[in-house]
């Protein structure tokens, strides 16, 4: 399997695609890996060099238990540091919800290295101090949980939250894989991205997404009320940007919906027209 040895932590990448395509990073969200792209990759390896990692705390990617190794800015540094050792220049970025905000992130501290991006129920953070205190405390109280309990314990509780109700209604077999890939993480791991990741622990965007210089999708599944609005807002403060709503798909429209969100992004990825607001 490929591995990069990054800011001291063993990452695990998959690089899928010839090389003299348009390169493409895929960024999971909390609790998923590389493998959540795979109906992904396949629809668009022939357009793209996929690029998908394990982050910090996830899959087989190995880190220090030092809280910096799943801190926003070392994680953005060392996908910096992947994307140097690969010789990509330049990149189109698409994250998913914890990813999504880690791609924001990137973008704004490496905006020459990103052409353009897709943030797929992302936020910018919480804007309000005390709200992002109370939520770090959260994140806290649930890492504590999942050390002490377990995955199966975690990954059972983490389902039930209305965030992922549609999910429910998806095949069986669907349903048993996204379990079985949610099982690959550690509760080590995991707790450590949720108190170095976590939306409490980031910092607040809000007031920088106006210097976003690349063209930008914001993505949202139509039954996704909360990130709906959240990606409304968002798509109101970025410079570039194209709004897209993915029907019949809650908050993980790639995973929900993988054939109509491909559809769409590769539209908006190879330059189709892009209105300046949404």
């Amino acid at each position: 399997m490929p591995y990069q040895r990054l800011n001291g932590c063993k990452w695990f990448y998959e690089d899928r695609g010839a090389r003299d395509l348009p390169a493409l990073l895929l960024l999971h969200g909390f609790s998923g890996c590389a493998a959540v792209w795979d109906e992904v990759v396949a629809g668009l390896e022939s357009d793209f060099r996929c690029i998908r990692v394990d982050l910090p705390g996830h899959g087989a990617t190995e880190c220090p238990d030092e809280i910096s190794n799943f801190q926003m800015n070392t994680v953005c540094e060392s996908l910096e540091q992947l994307l140097g050792s690969l010789e990509i220049r330049q990149t189109n970025v698409w994250g998913y919800s914890m990813g999504g905000r880690l791609a924001l992130h990137f973008a704004l501290a490496y905006s020459g290295r990103v052409q353009r991006l897709v943030l797929e129920s992302a936020s910018p953070g919480i804007a309000d101090p005390e709200g992002r205190r109370q939520r770090a405390a959260e994140d806290g109280e649930l890492a504590d949980e999942i050390e002490r309990r377990g995955m199966a314990w975690f990954v059972e509780e983490w389902m039930k939250r209305p965030l992922f109700a549609s999910q429910h209604n998806l095949p069986d077999e669907k349903q048993a894989r996204g379990r079985e890939l949610r099982m690959r993480s550690l509760p080590s791991g995991l707790a450590a991205s949720l108190r170095g990741m976590g939306t409490g622990a980031q910092e607040a965007l809000h007031e920088r997404l106006s210097e976003l210089s690349a063209p930008t999708m914001v993505m949202t599944g139509e039954y996704d009320d909360k990130f709906r609005a959240i990606g409304l807002q968002m798509a109101g403060l970025i410079p570039q940007v194209l709004y897209c709503l993915i029907p019949q798909a809650g908050h993980a429209p790639s995973w929900e919906q993988p054939e109509s969100s491909v559809r769409a992004v590769r539209d908006f990825l190879l330059g189709k027209d892009l209105p300046r607001r949404a």
